[in-house]
């Protein structure tokens, strides 16, 4: 029995080893023989008692999940915005402490300095909860080292919370409805037959540009996320946008127009008609498409938490005899200030039809 599970754990070493390889593009042979020298030369190292030698490598594996979700966060649009993570305590963060900001005294010559109770003063948010669905993997494909199915089992758990933190980031930087400190703009273009969705034009950029200055916002560190629906009208309408636009598949990073740094995301909220953002998950119906918004960057921050993964051996399933896999992640990214940005809509002008037309094929709802 011992050196059944001694054989187990050399193979699980082993392929833990290939998947961390072939994440960080070696040879997932040398990452193999890695981590079972890793594997050997801990169980050599004394353990406090009751400490399971398993979780040495359940903390190897997790840590290089950790690595990949960061790694995704590095050139997107969510990169460069201050980080807060040092100050998480317990998945969870203070407002004050993320840097909500008092008023500032110029030339004062009063005092004592009058005290200011800040807005979110003692607020405490907790961090969004990302778990991923369990995966099985059988005993037979653990056993064979099949690099292929492992590294695609943990890559998928990395890219799912990764796809998850981005569209609920995009959701929490955008406003509810249109308010004198969070304005949502509506595009003026040209309609378009099928839907009924004006395109964005240039002057649309300017009103945005416009509202930002409303809102005292800086000129630099300005970050405009587009939709593909809006993207796609600019290279239509805007000869410098054409020339420039040469997206990096990786980030969705554009370059730069009207005073913001462009991005370009496909998850961003939508929005009803009447200009109310609608709840995640929720499909859109006619006349509703997805928004582009911008932001000030040093107004809005970012912060991770923990990361765990949970692992349950086959050994201990004897009905299915399948190993099985998931993790848990905290994240957060928000505004600090309801004045951080402002959102672009497309506003929407129904097809006229005549009594008794049906509508034409291809009309679907909430696509541009």
């Amino acid at each position: 029995m011992k050196g059944i599970k001694t054989i187990s754990a050399v193979v699980f070493n082993m392929a833990m080893g290939a998947l961390m390889a072939v994440m960080l593009g070696v040879s997932p042979a040398m990452g193999a023989v890695t981590m079972v020298t890793v594997g050997s030369v801990a169980s050599l190292l004394p353990l406090p008692a009751g400490i399971a030698r398993e979780g040495v490598y359940k903390e190897i594996w997790t840590g290089e999940v950790v690595k990949h979700l960061r790694g995704r966060l590095e050139g997107s649009w969510l990169d460069g915005i201050p980080d807060q993570s040092s100050i998480v305590n317990n998945d969870a963060i203070n407002l004050v402490e993320a840097g909500v900001d008092p008023d500032v005294l110029i030339n004062n010559t009063e005092y004592p300095i009058a005290t200011q109770k800040l807005p979110d003063g003692n607020i405490v948010l907790k961090l969004d909860k990302f778990q991923t669905k369990v995966t099985p993997i059988t005993d037979d494909e653990l056993y064979a080292i099949s690099y292929d199915k492992m590294a695609r089992v943990k890559e998928s758990h990395g890219n799912a919370i990764s796809d998850a933190k981005f569209k609920k980031a995009a959701f929490n930087l955008c406003a509810k409805k249109s308010t004198a400190d969070t304005p949502v703009l509506k595009t003026t273009g040209e309609r378009v037959p099928a839907t009924g969705r004006l395109r964005l034009v240039f002057a649309d950029l300017v009103a945005l540009k416009e509202a930002l200055d409303n809102l005292g916002v800086p000129a630099e560190n300005r970050r405009l996320v587009l939709c593909p629906d809006h993207a796609n009208d600019l290279l239509l309408t805007n000869q410098t946008f054409a020339l420039q636009y040469n997206i990096d598949r990786n980030t969705g990073k554009i370059g730069h127009l009207a005073g913001f740094d462009i991005y370009e995301y496909g998850q961003n909220p939508l929005y009803t008609t009447a200009g109310v953002k609608k709840d995640l998950g929720v499909a859109a119906t006619t006349g509703e498409f997805r928004c582009s918004f911008a932001f000030y960057t040093p107004r809005v921050f970012k912060a991770t938490g923990s990361t765990k993964m949970y692992f349950r051996a086959a050994e201990t399933d004897p009905e299915s005899q399948m190993n099985k896999v998931n993790f848990r992640h905290y994240f957060l990214a928000m505004p600090k200030k309801a004045d951080a940005g402002a959102v672009m809509m497309s506003d929407y002008v129904a097809p006229v039809q005549d009594a008794g037309q049906q509508p034409a094929q291809g009309e679907n709802a909430g696509n541009g």
